[in-house]
């Protein structure tokens, strides 16, 4: 039997609903030609009801966000821009990133948005390139009086692309909570921009502004970086523009992670980016609960040379995905969305208020955002790797993450970093939170290591087998995509 018939023999024709209905008709469609891919997705959706998902860069989007990806749109060419395509045909297109943008503008009160990114990655080498190209390149073909770079000698762009390549970006350090895209010595970020990153306090775990500001001072960088994946508390963006004019610089966020507290109106004045920064990052998932992608904000400036991010950057955009921006946008931009983001909030400093009460020691000791850092070594003497294992097994999803100054490295780590996006958007609250303290705290202190191994891990078997049983009554109550009914 097909999962259309199952669906439509289990439920009543007055409680069924359209998008269940497309979804698994789509699931149908895709059996017929693989069933691999089909049996996977089954697989995803089952693997993600039975687990409580802690992740904070992941969330669930509505199916009409699913839906709007899956259609001809990904058939078509569009390289350009709304108005000025490189190819016949893309009128429909057209309407649909001008819509993305309208609506991100709206979310965001900014001066303009480039929606076509692929991923929060790309966004940010949008926005480094072009912003190289506005303080370098274009200084040099105005200096040369040029027309533009293709009039440049052999001799005069060598020299140009040097001077770009000997540029300094200063972002927070991988290892104090920042991006792998913000410097980090494996990333292309490092190898096209000199990389000056900068620490938090070793003491406090949080950015020392002073310190911030006297690096600059020496370093003059031509990009400074805020934002970051793993540090739990608001940055003061008037500060950091502040820092960022006294020595010359563009100053760009990473709100990758924060952007739905920024669009539900959680994070405001000093703390919302929009008013202080030159350009704005972000991806389109994660807190802001749209679809897998990325999106650039700038001011007016800024605008003329991020709108060629393709050809700088990209390749073709990915027009069945800037649909579903649309609909996340729209979805952003509501007052249930607003409630929702700041229920983000709340339930995060939940979670971090019932560790501490258990003696689990947090990085900066508790959070202001949607994201906390639990020093599992010291909490627990586990690894981060064998605390992410146990938790696993014990229907938990996190990910491990180094804490500042990890004496275990980027591998093996000393933290486990857990979110709450997705568990808000299932609908729990702070008690819930507390439960799922609860039931961390149990599991880890029964995971014992396995000799010398810095992933191996013992785990109470009695104590593993209650805590699963309870995590699987707590999603019970707060099931995903309740309309999906699939055996």
């Amino acid at each position: 039997m097909s999962y259309i018939e199952k669906y439509f023999y289990k439920v009543p024709a007055e409680k069924r609903s359209s998008a269940a209905i497309a979804f698994m008709a789509g699931l149908d469609h895709i059996r017929s030609s693989c069933p691999l891919v089909s049996d996977a997705i089954i697989k995803e959706l089952c693997d993600q009801r039975s687990h409580l998902k802690l992740i904070a860069s992941e969330n669930f989007s509505s199916l009409a966000v699913q839906l709007a990806m899956g259609n001809l749109l990904t058939d078509k060419y569009s390289e350009g821009y709304p108005g000025h395509r490189f190819y016949a045909g893309c009128e429909n297109v057209d309407t649909i990133e001008a819509a993305a943008v309208a609506e991100a503008k709206a979310i965001f009160g900014a001066d303009h948005a480039y929606v076509q990114p692929h991923s929060g990655a790309d966004a940010n080498m949008v926005a480094f390139w072009s912003i190289l190209v506005y303080r370098v390149q274009n200084k040099e073909v105005e200096r040369l009086g040029k027309k533009n770079i293709d009039e440049f000698t052999s001799a005069e762009y060598e020299k140009m692309r040097l001077l770009l390549m000997s540029q300094k970006v200063m972002g927070m350090s991988l290892g104090s909570g920042g991006h792998l895209t913000h410097g980090y010595r494996h990333n292309l970020s490092s190898k096209m921009m000199q990389s000056v990153p900068y620490d938090v306090d070793p003491k406090t775990g949080l950015i020392d502004y002073g310190a911030l500001q006297k690096k600059a001072k020496e370093e003059k960088p031509a990009i400074i970086i805020a934002g970051y994946s793993a540090y739990p508390r608001l940055i003061d963006f008037a500060k950091m523009r502040e820092i960022a004019e006294s020595v010359g610089a563009t100053f760009l966020v990473d709100m990758a992670h924060f952007a739905g507290l920024v669009a539900g109106k959680v994070m405001t004045g000093n703390y919302n980016p929009i008013p202080y920064a030159d350009v704005v990052t972000t991806t389109t998932h994660k807190t802001l609960r749209g679809p897998r992608g990325g999106m650039v904000l700038c001011r007016n400036a800024y605008k003329e040379v991020i709108d060629k991010g393709c050809p700088l950057v990209l390749g073709g955009p990915l027009p069945h995905v800037m649909a579903a921006k649309v609909i996340a946008f729209k979805e952003a931009n509501t007052s249930e969305f607003s409630v929702y983001a700041h229920q983000i909030v709340k339930n995060s400093k939940a979670l971090a208020d019932h560790l501490m009460k258990r003696k689990v020691v947090l990085t900066t000791h508790g959070t202001d955002n949607h994201l906390l850092v639990m020093d599992v070594a010291k909490s627990f003497s586990l690894t981060g790797r064998q605390a992410e294992s146990a938790l696993r097994e014990a229907k938990f999803t996190v990910n491990r993450n180094a804490i500042p100054f990890d004496i275990n490295g980027p591998w093996y780590t000393s933290g486990i970093r857990m979110g709450t996006p997705a568990m808000t958007t299932l609908g729990m609250k702070e008690e819930e939170m507390k439960e799922i303290a609860e039931l961390i705290v149990e599991l880890l202190q029964n995971t014992k290591t396995d000799g010398e191994s810095k992933a191996k891990i013992i785990i109470d078997q009695t104590i593993l087998q209650r805590i699963r049983a309870r995590v699987e009554q707590l999603l019970a109550r707060f099931p995903l995509y309740p309309e999906l009914i699939i055996d």
